[in-house]
């Protein structure tokens, strides 16, 4: 028996989180510390008290759910399990929670990402949307069709797909013909996980490059492989990877399957992941971190 743990990405935060735990929890507020320091304005403070269109900006929203994921595993003193996993920049959270980065270093990586997305794609000309109720293959068929990217393979019958407006609503469409019970925009400032964001990842590649980054003390299960990585520069490319590919969660979850893990622990803002793992496998039992 064997356990993970998995850090959320983009959508589980809210306006509050962590904030009770800054509060009452002195490891918990070393985190938020030591973030506002390495971003030199309290961010903090936009996660306690919002507003919220503030805190959902993306280079806002990203370290934001690193520095609460962080915060919690630490209040809770929880010790690593053998393995670990994020989706999409809860892959930074996880190398921080892993020993591979510093709470400051992710913080600053997550920033640049956030800005490097938003930048990339001038506001109003990319979309990111979730299919609901069709499965990944026909998803991808469609995708070929319309020229579309899968952003997400997050559990079977919930794909996120990404890319040009008019391409994506498009492929909406498409999908609707095609039988899929909801095909919905996401609330989100970017396309994310496509190749419209072919300059973030550049600007990534150049960011990690100049960052120290030690070897996780336990393998990260990466989103570009589906597999366990200790190699920094390959942990390195994959995170450049990701920006332009999508992530492939679902394939993940089957992978911590095979490897003999039948715990996920859930460490962050929300549940996302643990609901995601009880609709692709019965192998693993899902759950929220206790604090």
């Amino acid at each position: 028996m064997s356990s993970i743990f998995v850090f959320p990405g983009q959508g589980a935060q809210a306006v509050g989180m962590g904030k009770e735990l800054y509060e009452n929890n002195a490891a918990a507020r070393a985190v938020f510390d030591e973030v506002d320091a390495a971003l030199g304005e309290k961010l903090s403070d936009i996660i306690f008290n919002g507003p919220a269109d503030t805190l959902t900006l993306t280079a806002n929203v990203q370290p934001a759910i690193m520095a609460t994921s962080i915060a919690m595993m630490r209040a809770a003193n929880a010790q690593l399990p053998e393995f670990v996993a994020g989706h999409s920049l809860g892959e930074y959270t996880a190398l921080c929670a892993a020993g591979a980065l510093s709470v400051g270093d992710a913080a600053k990586l997550l920033r640049v990402r956030g800005n490097a997305m938003q930048s990339a794609v001038p506001v109003g000309m990319g979309l990111t949307a979730v299919i609901l109720g069709l499965d990944i293959d026909a998803v991808r068929e469609i995708c070929a069709k319309t020229d579309c990217d899968v952003a997400n393979d997050n559990s079977a019958g919930q794909v996120v797909i990404s890319g040009a407006k008019e391409i994506v609503e498009a492929t909406m469409a498409a999908a609707k013909e095609a039988g899929a019970k909801r095909a919905m925009p996401l609330a989100l400032s970017v396309p994310v996980h496509c190749r419209m964001q072919q300059p973030a990842a550049d600007a990534m590649k150049e960011a990690l490059a100049g960052v120290k980054m030690n070897t996780p003390v336990v393998p990260i299960i990466s989103n570009k492989t589906c597999t366990p990585l200790t190699n920094v520069d390959e942990i390195k490319e994959a995170l450049v990877y990701q920006m332009t590919h999508g992530v492939r969660w679902r394939e993940s979850v089957l992978a911590m399957a095979d490897l003999g893990i039948t715990e996920q622990i859930e460490v962050g803002p929300g549940s996302v992941l643990t609901g995601l793992c009880s609709r692709i496998t019965d192998k693993i039992t899902a759950k929220k971190l206790e604090i």
